[in-house]
């Protein structure tokens, strides 16, 4: 295997972690896991409201990140957003969703938060592009906060979109606003929708052209057990699926070459494991 040699020592690892009975205690949940970093859902993926978050309890998550020296964290919106869908309160409630995870995002202190966009599937492409760029406005419109938005890619399946980066260039185009980021890149998801990372140079290649490997400012970082441009998501543990540990430690590399964080979303049974083989990898 070819050296790589490692220009800088700032890129941190981290994985999802639980806000089970209190958001407060998950930097005490990552630090038992090893992260450096750590990824949360501030209210339930699957929907419901969130839990307020008062004065004693921001307080008290903040207190608990300096206690356990973690300073950087990202919050994941909820599965159900989706701004291309035709019915008004889906779509506009995904706008206000993402909208309200910035402000939590700022209250907490969070870096980034990420969002899927939703599916096209009702629109077709194009139409679906327009209208989740304009509902991406609708979110940003007067927002101020310090948390900045990344726009997370999809393995594809049920036609959604950002399964190709050049979609997610297109919109991050015509929405044209600062608190936009970049995107956060899935090495599952984007083994699934053909981006080849056997092929490591040529994938760079393709991904740099399509969007610019300088608007990468996250990776989730999964093996798969789905097939190249099968367009199933579902990810496995480092080295143990399609992807392979020789070309985890060609984006461990490329990670810390560019000081991009890292988020493992893989099954807690195994994480710490993985996340210990990113640090390996490192060094």
């Amino acid at each position: 295997m070819e050296i790589i040699k490692i220009k800088n020592k700032h890129m941190k690892i981290g994985c999802q972690v639980s806000i089970a009975d209190s958001i407060a205690e998950a930097p005490k949940r990552a630090y038992d896991l090893g992260c450096e970093t750590f990824q949360i859902f501030s209210r339930s993926p699957q929907g419901g409201k969130a839990t307020d978050l008062t004065s004693k309890l921001k307080e008290k998550f903040k207190l608990n990140l300096a206690k356990y020296k973690i300073s950087d964290f990202v919050i994941h919106t909820p599965f159900y957003i989706n701004f291309a869908s035709t019915n008004n309160r889906i779509r506009y409630g995904s706008s206000g969703v993402v909208r309200d995870e910035l402000e939590r995002g700022s209250l907490l202190g969070a870096r980034y938060v990420m969002t899927h966009l939703g599916s096209a599937k009702e629109l077709g492409l194009k139409e679906a592009l327009k209208q989740t760029a304009e509902m991406l406005q609708k979110s940003l419109d007067g927002y101020t906060g310090s948390t900045k938005l990344l726009i997370e890619n999809s393995a594809g399946a049920g036609e959604i979109i950002g399964d190709d980066l050049s979609e997610i260039a297109k919109i991050i185009k015509l929405t044209g606003n600062k608190n936009i980021a970049g995107i956060c890149l899935d090495t599952q998801h984007s083994f699934a929708s053909g981006y080849d990372w056997n092929d490591f140079d040529k994938t760079l290649e393709k991904i740099d052209k399509e969007i610019g490997l300088k608007n990468i400012k996250l990776l989730h970082v999964n093996d798969s057990v789905s097939d190249l441009g099968s367009h199933i998501d579902r990810h496995a543990h480092i080295g143990q699926g399609k992807i392979g540990l020789e070309n985890f430690q060609k984006i461990v590399a490329f990670a810390q070459k560019n000081n991009i964080d890292m988020i493992c979303e893989t099954e807690h049974e195994g994480v710490k494991e993985d996340m210990k083989i990113l640090k390996k990898f490192r060094k």
